[in-house]
């Protein structure tokens, strides 16, 4: 509570750049280089001349960080005690208003063969008008299981939101999904033993899925689907009643806006999944709020497809909108991501992330490149990112004097 503590009224502006999955490893097939490395960021570059460099480490050392955790880290929430389900992100993210007792989880559609193994867990990554033909196919013919109310709501891509809401519900239920290729889908079960609110959880979550695989069977790729990340809603302290501040989340995937729900912020979407459509909200945003939380997920998608050269573009195209977000001239201006989503692992993974802070109070390390190795000798040295949220308010002024 000591930040809380110091945080400081004021007019100064902050806005912290989320690449998702930015991090990443030299790959041996592109000069030894990681992407950030690889990319041309004439207008990163000429930040990092005149910023502070560092890492964030997610969670702990050696610790692969979900999506979640990463997010909440860099908002200055402890991952390790600020617990959040994926399946409650997800539904805040997409606005749908959860109640107390609700229970939600994320759904992918996917492919499965004959005998009932996951052989796509994406479904090809359908389009989002195939995902809500989809949703509301189950809709028109699943609706209540036993005394629970099934609701369904579409996402982007293969993603969509499910809510349980009725009587008794728990939320700490195991999930439907076998979380790799290559496997039938588990049956959903109880994480507490002798708990009758999360045994019905997972006696309706499994029924439904039963029920839905039957509904999907003629479909094609998108045959069957995976419930992750069951959950009820936690309750935190916002932004405004933590940090004295008017915070924004602009982000195309519901996901993240359901992480800054959790911290009090406003919720707003782009036109399109770019840096350009982001900062163009920003733009709009910019007089109502002090912090500005801007998310870009291509970098993570295309880490997560192992394309060195889609996430090298993908950065390239942040570089070249940055200057629409510099002409702002935001008091405070952070890049970094909420973890590393190597290339060459096609997935998360435990290691640093590279920031840069740039403000008129920065030490400039005056490095000609934003990359993992300048970052790795940068003057922030390596910071926990849950401590990030406290060097972007002292930046911004925005913190008193601790004692005497």
């Amino acid at each position: 509570m000591i930040l809380e503590s110091l945080a400081l009224e004021h007019t100064s502006k902050i806005v912290l750049l989320v690449l998702d999955g930015l991090g990443d490893l030299p790959h041996a097939g592109n000069g030894d280089r990681t992407p950030l490395e690889a990319a041309k960021t004439p207008n990163l570059d000429a930040l990092a001349n005149v910023s502070a460099l560092g890492r964030l480490t997610p969670v702990a050392p050696g610790i692969t960080p979900g999506s979640g955790p990463g997010h909440l880290g860099l908002f200055g929430y402890d991952p390790l005690t600020h617990l959040v389900g994926r399946g409650v992100l997800e539904a805040l993210g997409a606005g749908i208003d959860l109640q107390p007792g609700d229970v939600a989880a994320r759904a992918n559609f996917c492919t499965l063969d004959a005998k009932g193994v996951v052989t796509d867990r994406r479904a090809g990554r359908i389009p989002s008008e195939t995902c809500a033909r989809l949703v509301a196919k189950l809709a028109a013919e699943l609706g209540t299981f036993e005394d629970v109310n099934v609701m369904l709501q579409a996402g982007k891509g293969h993603r969509f939101v499910v809510v349980l809401r009725g009587p008794g519900l728990g939320g700490a239920v195991s999930d439907s999904d076998p979380h790799k290729g290559g496997h039938a889908v588990p049956a959903a079960h109880a994480l507490e033993s002798g708990s009758a609110r999360d045994e019905k959880s997972a006696r309706v979550v499994n029924a439904f899925v039963r029920r839905a695989t039957e509904v999907l069977k003629a479909e094609s790729p998108a045959n069957g689907l995976l419930l992750r990340g069951l959950s009820e809603r936690p309750s935190f302290a916002g932004y405004r009643e933590r940090f004295k501040l008017r915070a924004a989340a602009i982000a195309a995937y519901p996901m993240y806006r359901g992480v800054a729900s959790l911290a009090g912020m406003s919720l707003h979407v782009p036109a399109g999944e770019g840096a350009a459509e982001a900062f163009a909200v920003v733009e709009r945003e910019w007089q109502a709020h002090d912090y500005l939380f801007v998310h870009v997920k291509g970098t993570d998608m295309a880490g997560e497809d192992g394309d060195f050269t889609a996430k090298v573009a993908v950065i390239e195209s942040v570089d070249a909108a940055l200057p629409r977000l510099m002409a702002l001239r935001p008091d405070v201006l952070c890049i970094t991501g909420d973890h590393s989503t190597p290339v060459s692992m096609k997935g998360h993974s435990w290691h640093p992330v590279p920031v840069l802070v740039r403000s008129d109070l920065c030490f400039r390390d005056g490095h000609s490149r934003f990359h993992e190795k300048a970052c790795r000798a940068g003057s922030l040295g390596d910071l926990a990112s849950k401590d990030l949220i406290a060097v972007l308010l002292a930046h911004a002024g925005r913190l008193d004097k601790y004692g005497a």
